[in-house]
């Protein structure tokens, strides 16, 4: 039983980076730039259900830099954001709480990493981080919220999660 409980949990994270990895580049004008609303940004909240998602939004958010940016600095900047936001959404106390490190995360990464390293390097970093928290705060307040909604409620992959944070749906 507890091998298979692994497997699950390892399709989990396989399957959560293949979601991350097809919504992002389904979508590319919009998950790509300075001004983002990178829809799968919305499933980081999936780290305060079950810590499992954790590798598997890495690995999509990389495979989706990877693919549809042409910046090696996004590859890993991107990715660093992502994962620190989903180790930090996995700590958070509350369940109205896991929208806020995706957030901030990204508003401080991908804000600095998209605007370059010129002259008005902090100008451009707070705009950037503006419009890119703004995304952020839309997928994962609006995507996120839903998802934490609903999906405790699927009887199948109950057992996935946390179940001290069932107790807080």
């Amino acid at each position: 039983m507890k091998q298979r409980n692994q497997m699950a949990r390892l399709c989990l994270g396989a399957v959560i980076a293949a979601l991350y990895t097809v919504l992002t580049l389904a979508l590319p004008v919009l998950s790509f730039g300075p001004i983002q609303f990178r829809l799968a940004e919305g499933m980081t909240v999936l780290a305060w259900l079950c810590p499992e998602a954790i590798p598997g939004l890495t690995l999509g958010c990389f495979l989706s830099n990877l693919i549809g940016s042409p910046y090696a600095l996004d590859w890993i900047m991107g990715t660093l954001a992502t994962l620190i936001a989903a180790l930090w959404t996995a700590r958070v106390p509350k369940r109205w709480m896991a929208p806020i490190p995706p957030v901030l995360c990204n508003m401080v990464i991908v804000g600095a990493e998209t605007n370059g390293f010129g002259s008005a390097f902090f100008a451009a970093w707070a705009w950037n981080g503006l419009t890119v928290g703004i995304g952020e705060a839309a997928a994962c307040g609006l995507v996120g919220t839903l998802l934490l909604r609903v999906l405790p409620r699927i009887p199948a992959l109950r057992s996935l999660m946390q179940p001290e944070r069932l107790g807080e749906i």
